[in-house]
């Protein structure tokens, strides 16, 4: 298998082309080599990911933490930041109910791109030091990880997102409360899900994460098909969750159904926003870069 650095970079960006590789962990090990070589390139130019391990010496700081060899060099005091300090603890919250299994046109299917950002997310946080928890949810918690540093830890979690396939309802606000009170050191939740639950409860529960002081992030994972109804023959649709089938002629109700769908994002989006939580709507055809750097610009606001 070539890598990142032999083939252009943005092949291992297309969820389409890294559907076709076999094996999570590479997969998620491509995705992540080539977001970083892109890093160098345009848009990202001039980007860093290398975090400092130093700050500025403050009033009430212990003496003995200065590095004097920085003083030397700079004639300037910074002290050593611990890794308790540095590392960031990150809480990735992956969607697995029913209707992630949707796909159309040749698109991966909502589960499949999620699973696969939640595995170059925790590729990547591992990498960096950080320590990564991951849960699994559906009508309700399938699967906990607490927050874990070690680079071992990637198998762990990639086992998880293996054998988490789609199954039952939905029931995000239920299940994102429950693992809230899991959480009992702040750092930066993610949840990827396509938010099919009622949005007002939803939104309740993102706002408790707030409560106790986390960062948000929020990708909306949705089908082009979902956002525009763009289904041309009479057909019958099946609620993927309930089993629920009507028969109908698209075009009679799509502009309903897309005002409905507009009118849903748009609630989600502004509530995300007014509570300081960054809300990014992905398709899956996106490339994965996108959802990376967000997390990256993320993380480094946060240091």
């Amino acid at each position: 298998m070539d890598t990142p650095n032999q083939l252009d970079y943005k092949r291992f960006l297309d969820p389409s082309v890294v559907s076709k590789i076999s094996g999570l962990e590479l997969r998620a090990r491509l995705i992540v080599e080539g977001f970083l070589l892109g890093l160098h390139k345009s848009p990202y130019h001039g980007f860093s990911i290398e975090f400092s391990q130093h700050r500025p010496y403050m009033q009430g700081d212990s003496p003995k933490d200065i590095d004097w060899k920085v003083y030397g060099k700079s004639d300037r005091f910074f002290v050593k930041q611990y890794e308790e300090e540095t590392n960031l603890k990150s809480y990735i919250m992956l969607d697995v109910s029913k209707s992630m299994s949707f796909s159309s046109g040749g698109n991966v299917s909502k589960h499949e791109y999620a699973a696969q950002l939640a595995a170059s997310l925790s590729y990547l946080m591992l990498k960096q030091k950080d320590a990564v928890s991951l849960s699994v949810y559906s009508s309700q918690i399938k699967n906990y990880l607490p927050p874990n540093s070690s680079r071992i830890y990637l198998t762990e979690i990639l086992s998880a997102l293996s054998k988490a396939a789609p199954d039952a309802g939905t029931n995000t606000a239920f299940c994102l409360n429950q693992i809230s009170d899991k959480i009992t050191k702040r750092g930066l939740v993610v949840i990827i899900s396509d938010l099919f639950d009622d949005p007002a409860m939803v939104i309740s529960a993102i706002k408790k994460f707030r409560f106790y002081k986390n960062e948000v992030i929020v990708f909306q994972i949705l089908d082009v098909a979902e956002k525009n109804f763009s289904f041309q023959k009479d057909a019958i649709f099946k609620d993927l969750e309930t089993g629920e089938e009507i028969t109908t002629q698209p075009y009679q109700i799509q502009k309903a159904y897309r005002n409905a769908m507009e009118a849903f994002i748009k609630k989600i989006k502004n509530e995300c926003l007014r509570n300081g939580v960054e809300y990014n709507l992905i398709e899956t055809s996106t490339p994965f870069d996108k959802a990376l750097f967000t997390y990256l610009q993320k993380r480094s606001r946060l240091l």
